[in-house]
Order: C-alpha cells, then structure tokens, then sequence
C-alpha cells in the first residue's frame, strides 16, 4: 500500500514536526554544498503556505560518546546548527526561522510556544543527544511532545532506526515529505519495474560493502556493471594476477557464486578488461601519480589498480548508452585523483548522454557526478548514499516502514 503523503494531512495551525536531512558539508561556519537544504525546500515550503507551525529537527555530522568529554564538546562546537538556520533564512526570507539552541528544555519548548502560523523552529543537533542513534523511547516521546503531527522527509536517515526518525513517529500522526515520496518513486520505480534494458553499475571499495546489492540486483537487472575496487576481487576469483591491488579475499567464494548466478540466469556481468595501475595509492588522494594502464590479466606484481582503463570505459559506456534504465552506486576509481577519475567520468558521460531513466545512488556516486559536472544531466541523484543502498539490497526502511499507510 501507498505511504500518507504531507497533502494528507491537516495542516494548517498545527505544530508539524519535519525530520530533515541538513548533515551538509562544511568548513567552520561555511556551508560548502547546501543541496540537501535545497532538496527539503517544497515541504517546508508547502508547510509554510497552508499555514503550518515548522518544527525542524536534523542531525550534522557524528558525535562519538565512547571518546573524552573534551572531544565530545568539540565534536559538538563544529556541528553546531546555528550555520544551517542562517542559511535557511536566506531560502526562507519572508518566513522567520528561529534557531533553537537546545535539544530539550525551557529554550526549545518557549521557542515553540511562542510561534505563530507560517513560522519556523529549527532546533539544535538530534545527535548532541546521546538517546537519538539508540532510538531512546523517553527522547523520542519527549520530542513528539512537542508537535501535533510528524513528516519524514530526510531520506538519507531513514535507513537508522533513530528517535528522530522513529521515536517521534511512532508517537504522533505521520506522512512521508515530497523529498521521500521522489526517491521512493524513483528507486522503486527503477528496481521493480524497469523500463528495460536495464542496467546496474557497482563501485566503490569493497565487495563486502555490497553483498546484498550485488545479489539483488543480478535479479533485477539485465547487465551488472562492476567496476572500482571491488571488481579486483572478481578478477582475483577468476584466476587472475591482481598485483597489490585491493582485495576481499573472504568473499572470492562469493563472487564466483555471484558470476555463476549470472550465468545461470542469463545476466551480462561486466567486469574490467583493462586497468589504471600505479605503484602506491595517491598520498595526498588527490596528489600527482605516475601511472599505466595494463589489461586487467596483467596487473604487475608490485602494482595496484586504481581505475578502469580506456577500454574497459568504452565497454562500460557502450552498455550504458543502450540502457532505458540506469541504477548507479559507486566510483569506477579513486575519482578524487583527477588522473584516476577518468573511468568515473566516462561512465557518467554516459549516463548524461542515456536517453532513459538515469538515478545515482547517493554517497560518493553523487559526490562524483556532481564534481565531474553531470548531475544536471541524469534523471535522479539520490540524497541518501546509505539509504540507497538498503532499498538495492531489498531492505526495509525503518523511517519509512514506521509511515501510516493511506
């Protein structure tokens, strides 16, 4: 059944509590890439307009209660929220934001005591509290308390079982945001009916990362695209030399189970057929390197792999561009390098020039495309890189599972 959408409910004069996803990247007190406050933009805008009380409530960045209390408060002082709700009032000129340095007590509630219709509450870091990644049932009551109704709409936390996005929930009437509802359709739409041929890519470092995925997806999809780190594991499983190359040799089972599947079920498993070696990894990442490119059976001994090669791209590209639907998570290579990030590139030029439906799963899948310049250019670049993940593997959603039904 269909999740309760925000246009659901009843909005207008109620305290309406909207979990967003602000984890935005920044360096001290500037927001260097605010698309996450973007994409929360039309429920809070939709909320605002029908004349709705908005709370917000977000984490930033991770705050570790195992190390000293030193490095606590200081994990604290450079997650401070103060720097989104100032960006927020930019996005929000003619709506108050108010900035609610608290998580709990007479701050937070006298802020939103005080409110009146079309105004925002945006209260500190759910992680300053130590209850929210354990999903703490006093937190998550404590917080609900504080409004009449509950919209999710951060999607790149909906993945964690957290009292903000499952505590507050399970206590107050709910509706998935315009945010959620986008990539629920998109990846949904994408994984259980395709527009065919489709086409999967996995990268990014380890096999282990994406057991689940890899296994899924062979299901789903016509041709399974493997590339980035991960692939050297394949190769390694097939018999061949990796050199230095990074490998998960736990899993070499496994992705001889996983190319047989393949086979069994008459799926395309793409693997490299030529490789970017250098001698060492970048130091720094995105350092000079000298480098070669060799055919992926033959990676020197006191080498490692670090991209796919021209021809591997062109391969890759090739399966891409015959593609009507395209799911996209992981780097072909260390993209942060740029002399390694040109299998990434060429993969997503593919995708910009793919006449189908083109979606990037998040984490460093976005982080490339938007780097390389294309992520105008694709259908969908999700915002939650861990989410994304879930739902390829067939996982439920702890934040959207807790939604009321229509």
């Amino acid at each position: 059944m269909a999740k309760k959408l925000v246009t659901d409910l009843e909005v207008a004069g109620k305290k309406v509590i909207v979990r967003v996803d602000f984890n935005v990247p920044h360096k001290g007190e500037e927001i260097t890439d605010d698309n996450r406050i973007v994409a929360a933009l039309p429920t809070i805008k939709y909320l605002l307009e029908h004349d709705a009380k908005v709370i917000l409530l977000s984490h930033l960045g991770k705050v570790d209660y195992k190390k000293t209390p030193e490095e606590i408060d200081a994990a604290k002082k450079k997650n401070d929220m103060v720097i989104v709700a100032r960006k927020l009032q930019e996005y929000l000129p003619n709506n108050k934001v108010t900035f609610a340095n608290a998580t709990r007590g007479e701050e937070l509630e006298n802020a939103v005591a005080n409110m009146n219709n079309g105004e925002v509450v945006l209260m500190q870091n759910t992680r300053y509290e130590k209850g929210e990644s354990k999903n703490d049932e006093e937190l998550g009551k404590y917080w609900a308390s504080l409004g009449d109704l509950f919209v999710e709409d951060a999607f790149g936390s909906v993945h964690r079982a957290h009292a903000s996005t499952v505590g507050i929930p399970s206590a107050l009437p709910n509706a998935a945001g315009f945010l959620v509802e986008k990539e629920l359709k998109f990846l949904g739409d994408a994984v259980e009916n395709p527009v065919r041929p489709f086409v999967g890519i996995l990268g990014g470092a380890k096999v282990a990362d994406k057991l689940k995925v890899i296994n899924n997806l062979l299901e789903k999809c016509d041709t399974l695209i493997i590339g980035g780190g991960m692939a050297y594991t394949f190769l390694k499983a097939q018999g061949k030399e990796v050199g230095q190359s990074l490998v998960d040799n736990e899993q070499i089972d496994y992705c001889n189970q996983m190319m047989a599947k393949a086979k069994e079920l008459g799926k395309e498993l793409l693997l490299p057929v030529d490789t970017v070696v250098a001698a060492n990894f970048p130091d720094p990442i995105d350092g000079p390197i000298e480098t070669e490119v060799v055919d992926s059976d033959k990676i020197p001994a006191d080498k490692q792999g670090l991209d796919i090669g021209p021809k591997t791209a062109e391969l890759f590209a090739n399966a891409v561009k015959a593609a009507k639907t395209v799911v996209w998570n992981g780097p072909m290579g260390v993209f942060e390098n740029p002399v390694l990030a040109k299998g990434t590139n060429e993969v997503a030029k593919a995708l910009a020039e793919t006449e189908g439906t083109t979606i990037i799963g998040g984490g460093d899948s976005a982080a490339a495309i938007k780097q390389l310049g294309y992520a105008d250019k694709v259908s969908h670049v999700s915002t939650g890189g861990g989410a994304s993940l879930e739902f390829l593997e067939g996982n439920g959603l702890p934040g959207v599972d807790i939604i009321n039904e229509k």
